[in-house]
């Protein structure tokens, strides 16, 4: 079904691994709209409730863009590239309704560490190395890095990352709060899908709403606080809001 993508499902968790391995599964155009097409699909899809998103092999995450695509762009040309894509993929996984974990297995450099920050949860390998290196390029990240690595770590953090355009190893990720837990290579795919598992057992349009909530906070001119408000007296008109409150005065664990 697609060139650069496999996916496999475990019951209501869907597993996207991008499989361009020989090029350190970086991302060209192809694989930037095979992945919107995948994830919009899961997105309504009834069945799945959690995306895991991975990369192939044990060397990298994703190493980055495919350079040799827009080398010779022009300034118009980048702009539309960045903007096309910010809107295929990066905000567009931000803005799901249902939770994206990645799981960075090796390198997650430029555009790779761009789309695991674009995710709801990470989780990293010891083996992972994470960084934007654009600026030694002659170029900046394009794909929301300025501003996601900010918001996770810090202005004066962001700042020395992308102005040195050096890496991080998984420890200092995780000191910094870039990613969320460090494992041992062979437990990465364990540890994302009990986050999964844990994930499933809960209210999934409560879930849905709490993403829309959090990520309200950092949307210039939208305030947070209503948005909380609005989503809270929303859930009460759902079945799930209905089920988890009888659940829990049965004293049963809720059916969702």
């Amino acid at each position: 079904m697609y060139e650069n993508i496999l996916i496999e499902y475990r019951g209501q968790i869907a597993n996207i691994t991008i499989n361009r391995p020989n090029q350190l599964n970086a991302l060209n155009k192809t694989t930037i709209s095979e992945l919107h097409s995948c994830f919009a699909e899961l997105n309504v899809s009834t069945s799945i409730r959690v995306i895991i998103l991975t990369g192939s092999g044990e060397r990298a995450f994703v190493a980055g863009a495919d350079i040799k695509e827009f080398a010779d762009f022009s300034s118009s040309e980048a702009e539309k590239l960045a903007a096309e894509g910010q809107s295929l993929l990066f905000s567009f996984i931000e803005n799901m309704s249902k939770p994206v974990i990645v799981a960075i297995n090796g390198f997650a450099l430029g555009g790779g560490l761009e789309l695991a920050m674009a995710a709801h949860i990470r989780v990293a390998s010891t083996n992972a190395r994470m960084g934007l290196p654009e600026v030694s390029l002659g170029v900046i990240p394009g794909y929301g890095g300025t501003q996601r690595l900010a918001h996770l770590v810090g202005r004066g953090k962001a700042n020395e990352m992308i102005f040195t355009a050096g890496m991080i190893d998984a420890s200092e990720a995780l000191t910094w709060g870039l990613v969320n837990y460090v494992v041992e290579p062979q437990n990465l795919m364990i540890k994302t899908q009990e986050i999964a598992t844990k994930i499933i057992q809960n209210s999934a349009t409560a879930i849905s709403s709490a993403i829309a909530c959090i990520n309200s906070n950092y949307k210039d001119g939208v305030d947070g606080f209503q948005t909380e408000i609005r989503e809270f007296g929303r859930c009460f008109g759902t079945k799930d809001f209905k089920e988890g409150t009888t659940a829990f005065l049965e004293k049963r664990k809720a059916n969702f």
